[in-house]
């Protein structure tokens, strides 16, 4: 089949790919979009938003057993139902794509559904299910393939029917138990969530929960935890895996086998570098993702995008990226990728909400540190707010530079406190700044203040 000549192909339509292609599209140019799944991505059909409906949802059946602490009597009974229907009817339109389709189509883009490849440098090669088409790209190839469950070779596991995150977000019913292997973002607000329904919960993971945080905000979350009746075990494997047809066995390092109804693997996620066929334009096909400069460039011609790069897994970072990406493919590189403030928010309650360096990833630095952290219950607000107030603020700061080179906001609104936060640590505001403003009372993002306080 000949080879069609266009402007630009992008392949992979995940949040940052779909906005990169619709820029290029709307700028005049001719654009290609490949995408073998769903275009959108894992985000608005099985991550971000599905799972944040799940989350809202049990948030309310947390609230509505507080009311006995705080405003009288309440009988909280579970029902997934309402979940299930909501996440198939305004998250995924029961995991279709029409829309997204005809929306990068009347932008001007030429969809085309398949798996595409580097075929040769300014080729891409997509697989669809009537065959090969080929298309010469004259101005740009996109790379934003995304990533896939990671399911770690575990002895008997591959033959079980296991939940991934897909399959946890299609559910139509609660397990009366859950293994969860995993103890990162998507393991623990899963945990959590099937917990607050009903669910007898257990955590396995080899280290520590949220092992990218502060150990600070991680015990915060492993008390709740406890509280809510989750069992979390830390600093153990898992050696084997059986189904009998109805229920996993799961025998771990130590102590005894766990049975349940239902096994989750949330151990992280893979790229296939090989199956994108960079080796045709120089890039190593078996590293842990593709490297890129500040203008998202990964080689003449070429640009990558999203978790590929190995800047952060988020939907904020793929289109953060996508902006600068776009920009520079239209002859625009006045703005460089800056990855020192990189905010990231785990969705359990409380909220853990993260932006730029822990502690221990700056004294890895060299960086001459003070630190601080302030309980959120002890603040007004905490104190007002009562139950579900576990939370804290964790301050590091450069002492030598006299600003903040990370911060960790835990808390039923950590995520949204991280906001200040951020800014302070992406701007590079002074301490003694943040020290003279005034914080609105009484509100949780005033225990900054507090924090400010410690570092002295």
């Amino acid at each position: 089949m000949p080879a069609e000549t266009v402007d630009a192909v992008v392949v992979g339509l995940g949040p940052g790919g779909e906005d990169l292609a619709t820029r290029l599209a709307k700028a005049g140019l001719t654009v290609v979009g490949v995408e073998g799944r769903l275009v959108g991505g894992e985000c608005p059909y099985y991550a971000c938003v599905p799972t944040k409906m799940m989350v809202r949802a049990a948030e309310s059946l947390a609230e509505g057993r507080r009311v006995g602490e705080l405003a009288g009597d309440a009988e909280v009974r579970p029902d997934w139902s309402p979940v299930a229907r909501r996440i198939r009817d305004e998250a995924t339109d029961n995991w279709d794509d029409t829309v997204a389709v005809e929306r990068f189509e009347k932008a001007g883009g030429r969809f085309v559904r398949g798996w595409g490849r580097v075929s040769a440098p300014g080729e891409v090669t997509v697989a669809t299910a009537e065959g090969d088409r080929v298309f010469r790209a004259g101005k740009a190839i996109v790379l934003n393939p995304g990533t896939a469950p990671a399911v770690p070779p575990i002895e008997g596991l591959a033959d079980t029917p296991y939940w991934t995150n897909r399959e946890a977000v299609t559910t139509t019913s609660v397990p009366e138990s859950l293994v969860v292997l995993g103890g990162g973002p998507v393991g623990m607000e899963f945990a959590q969530v099937f917990a607050r329904f009903g669910a007898k919960v257990t955590v396995v993971v080899r280290s520590r929960i949220l092992p990218k945080e502060e150990p600070e905000a991680a015990a915060v979350v492993s008390k709740v935890f406890a509280e809510e009746g989750i069992t979390i075990r830390e600093g153990v494997d898992t050696k084997r895996v059986e189904h009998d047809g109805e229920r996993f066995t799961v025998h771990l390092s130590e102590g005894e086998p766990l049975e349940v109804e239902n096994l989750l693997v949330a151990t992280g996620r893979r790229m296939d570098l090989a199956a994108l066929g960079i080796g045709a334009v120089g890039l190593d096909e078996h590293g842990h993702g593709i490297e890129v400069d500040d203008h998202l460039r990964a080689a003449d011609g070429v640009w990558a995008i999203g978790d590929v790069t190995g800047k952060g897994a988020f939907t904020h970072m793929s289109m953060y990226q996508a902006r600068i990406a776009a920009a520079d493919i239209l002859g625009d590189s006045s703005e460089t990728a800056q990855y020192h403030a990189v905010p990231r928010v785990t969705f359990t309650d409380p909220e853990v909400g993260a932006v730029g360096l822990t502690e221990a990833q700056a004294r890895d630095e060299g960086l001459n540190l003070r630190t601080s952290v302030t309980d959120l219950a002890s603040s007004t607000r905490g104190w007002i707010h009562k139950a579900g107030n576990a939370g804290l603020i964790k301050l590091v700061e450069d002492a030598d530079r006299g600003v903040l080179v990370g911060a960790t906001s835990v808390g039923p609104a950590g995520g949204e406190v991280l906001g200040a936060l951020a800014v302070a640590v992406h701007a590079g505001v002074p301490t003694t700044t943040l020290r003279r403003m005034i914080y609105a009372y009484p509100t949780f993002h005033r225990a900054i203040e507090a924090a400010l306080d410690g570092l002295r």
